[in-house]
């Protein structure tokens, strides 16, 4: 989806590196889903300038809803969002790809990842993004491989990223009201700035191979983790952690509040919300020992999983 303002060096490759590695991964989930539900393609445009490629799996074997956008936007925000966003400047460059998975089981975790690049009007540019893992149940053997598997791919760029960015993610994916994490964290890094932090073609490159990482461990999750029984219980208890999983999406996600206070598409916007969720009022909590009890234990910030 080419863009029609002035782009300096590296802005079309990024934005075509995007646009193809989203279609990239929906061809590995759909592989991995391994059913006759395939990702069905909305194509739309921004008023204000740009647009985007929705990409939405639904009532597949195992993916009950996934959604892999992605977009390439520009224009002039609001005083209010220049200052609730913290920009240098009004107008604004940004494209990125954004995947949230919620699985039919509540034995295959919830998986969510973005990578971006923006660009502010006085001619700053920077990278963000992360993946962050969300298990109904926590395996702390598969907890440990993703911190592995992400330590692996920061440590070919800087040994000092995966402790300074696991513990932001832990910081970011963080529910205050409820004192816990989403899930057992990842990484997470905002303003990666070009020049301070890296070249662009560095931070460029460390952008593809946290990307590059997701579909493979994803997939591989999928595999081990469809066919592990589970009932009722584990359903009403999924019900739960998914209304957890929106709460922050709803009130935390900087994602979120930048494509609504930006004019964004609300539907793309929206897509990482759970197919179905639940808030019971003051639910009891999980039996001492219970497999429920044990994931609420893992859900606190400063767990060192390389070593747990």
């Amino acid at each position: 989806m080419p863009t029609t303002a002035p782009l300096p060096s590296l802005r079309p490759e990024i934005e075509a590196w995007l646009a193809d590695f989203q279609l990239r991964l929906c061809q590995q989930l759909e592989a991995a889903d391994a059913g006759p539900a395939r990702f069905r393609t909305d194509e739309w445009q921004r008023p204000g300038g740009g647009g985007g490629r929705s990409k939405v799996l639904e009532n597949g074997q195992v993916l009950e809803k996934g959604g892999v956008g992605f977009s390439a936007v520009w224009g002039e925000m609001s005083e209010a969002a220049v200052r609730q966003l913290h920009m240098p400047d009004p107008h604004f460059f940004a494209t990125g790809v954004s995947v949230v998975l919620h699985p039919r089981s509540p034995r295959v975790p919830i998986i969510h990842m973005n990578v971006r690049y923006f660009e502010a009007g006085n001619g700053e540019a920077w990278f963000g993004g992360g993946i962050d893992l969300t298990p109904i149940y926590v395996d702390e053997a598969q907890a440990r491989r993703f911190h592995l598997a992400l330590k692996a791919v920061c440590d070919r760029h800087d040994p000092a990223y995966y402790p300074r960015f696991t513990r932001w993610a832990d910081d970011y994916f963080y529910l205050p009201h409820r004192q816990e994490t989403r899930g057992v964290g990842g990484i997470f890094y905002d303003r990666l700035t070009v020049g301070k932090d890296g070249s662009a073609e560095q931070l460029f490159a460390f952008m593809r191979d946290v990307a590059e990482l997701f579909g493979p461990f994803y997939c591989t999750l999928m595999a081990e983790n469809r066919a592990l029984p589970f009932g009722s219980a584990e359903e009403a208890w999924q019900t739960l952690r998914r209304a957890r999983y929106a709460e922050f999406n709803l009130a935390f996600d900087r994602g979120t509040r930048f494509g609504l206070e930006t004019g964004g598409r609300t539907e793309s916007i929206l897509m990482s919300l759970p197919p179905r969720t639940g808030w019971a009022y003051n639910p009891a909590p999980p039996a001492p020992g219970s497999a429920e009890a044990r994931t609420l234990d893992w859900l606190r910030k400063g767990v060192d999983w390389i070593t747990a």
